[in-house]
């Protein structure tokens, strides 16, 4: 899986983030397809086989779940640089790019051997499954105990971390709409909506179409309970 003209690099990328340079070399080398995602369907449904390695290349994967009556909650989100694991059971959630997405796909009968022959990639995934546990973890702490205002401003800063944007000097560019952020923090657009008007009336944050400005990062992260401690670095792949 190497770089195309657009997108990240996948062995520079692993090296970054711990994986010696041997083993991310052999994890690049993997036969794979680039595929184009439409944000506007599924990539893959709830129960589809989990027989794939996945590498998002250039925007954002998002996974999620649906209840009974159709309400959907995103559990979990890739930027580029990070990927999906295959797995023996067949998956309990959905997938579905949330821009328009550039995604590497490999195959598990392609990715096992390569594990098996560089004893370097198990502590390095077990790392990154870890890593993806503690995120799951604070988004349970969002939706569960959080109030509205934390919870966004929580999600900013996350995403500000993970795109590598510290929202002063280079502003987030915020791929996310009103209704997938509600999707993610367990509220209602509306109420999305609402406090977004105040962050910017606390002077937190300013927005200019899609791009948002922290005006006051430390107290943003402060109401938004943010510690970036849990993301345990750059890179997911699980």
């Amino acid at each position: 899986m190497a770089r195309g003209d657009n997108g990240v690099d996948l062995k520079a990328t692993l090296i970054k983030v711990g994986l010696d340079e041997e083993s991310a070399e052999a994890l690049a080398a993997i036969p794979h397809k680039t595929v184009q995602v439409d944000p506007r369907r599924a990539f893959r449904e709830p129960g589809s086989p989990r027989d794939e390695v996945m590498f998002v290349r250039s925007g954002i994967l998002c996974k999620y779940k649906s209840d009974g009556s159709g309400r959907r909650q995103i559990v979990s989100l890739r930027f580029p640089g990070e990927g999906i694991l295959p797995s023996p059971s067949n998956a309990d959630y959905g997938l579905q790019a949330i821009v328009r997405s550039e995604v590497m796909v490999g195959k598990a009968e392609d990715f096992y051997p390569i594990v098996q022959a560089n004893p370097a990639i198990n502590p390095f995934l077990f790392r990154l499954v870890q890593r993806e546990a503690s995120i799951s973890h604070e988004w349970l702490l969002n939706c569960g105990r959080r109030d509205s205002a934390t919870r966004v401003a929580h999600f900013l800063c996350e995403v500000a971390a993970r795109t590598g944007v510290d929202g002063v000097e280079t502003p987030l560019k915020m791929p996310f709409t009103q209704q997938q952020i509600a999707d993610i923090t367990g509220q209602t657009s509306v109420n999305v909506n609402r406090v977004f008007a105040d962050l910017e009336r606390r002077k937190l944050i300013r927005r200019e179409g899609r791009t948002i400005f922290f005006l006051d990062p430390v107290e943003l992260q402060r109401v938004g309970s943010f510690n970036p401690s849990y993301l345990l670095g750059q890179t997911s792949f699980t």
